[in-house]
């Protein structure tokens, strides 16, 4: 028995105070025993079409007007999946742990995963984690390999496999883009209208410097 997980992230890696950086990094998956969102957020598109609205190339929840997101939100709260959230305060962090870009991305992504894999693969006997492609090619190259280790370390003993399609090739990666968007408006505007559509799907939504009381810069 399979476990499909999409993950997206949201927040950028720069470490600095700047109006245009965000405040944190969050790691998001959607976990499913099937992939129909996937085919219902197509048949959405077509209709959208159908309906003349600008879709762009992809269901992208950052780049949809309102009009799109409401749309999309409404299908996919629908749909049966989990979410889990890591929220990482990025100047909390110490100056090692976001040494390099990539160092600090698989250190959030060994926490996410190590506190929500086993209960995925409870009663599973293989994980397929698909993450959006990001960056350019040689931090893809280190983005995709920082996966793949996280999945070695805590998929224990199963088996795995990963994937880094564009968001535009995998229909299932917009659904985690969405909640990933969602959960970033709640923690840097505290925006709650998105986020209040999909919180009753949210398993694991973890603040991991929580009691951390110093900044680094």
């Amino acid at each position: 028995m399979r476990k499909y997980v999409f993950a997206d992230e949201a927040g950028d890696l720069t470490f600095t105070r700047n109006q245009n950086v965000s405040r944190y990094f969050i790691v998001c998956t959607v976990a499913m025993d099937d992939c129909f969102v996937g085919d219902r957020l197509l048949e959405l598109r077509r209709q959208l079409t159908w309906e003349k609205l600008d879709l762009g190339e992809y269901f992208h929840a950052s780049e949809n007007k309102q009009i799109v997101r409401d749309r999309v939100f409404d299908l996919i709260r629908q749909c049966d999946f989990t979410v889990d959230a890591t929220i990482l305060e990025k100047s909390k962090a110490q100056p090692q742990t976001r040494e390099t870009a990539h160092r600090f991305y698989q250190y959030g992504w060994y926490y996410h995963m190590k506190h929500i894999a086993p209960r995925l693969l409870n009663g599973k006997t293989e994980m397929l984690i698909t993450a959006a492609a990001i960056g350019t090619k040689r931090e893809r190259a280190y983005f995709n390999a920082a996966i793949n280790d996280v999945a070695q370390q805590t998929s224990r003993d199963k088996q795995f496999a990963t994937a880094f399609p564009p968001s535009s090739a995998e229909p299932c990666l917009q659904v985690a883009d969405y909640c990933a968007w969602a959960i970033r408006r709640k923690w840097e505007m505290q925006d709650l209208r998105s986020y209040r559509l999909i919180s009753d799907k949210i398993v694991r939504e973890y603040d991991l410097w929580k009691r951390g009381t110093t900044h680094h810069y």
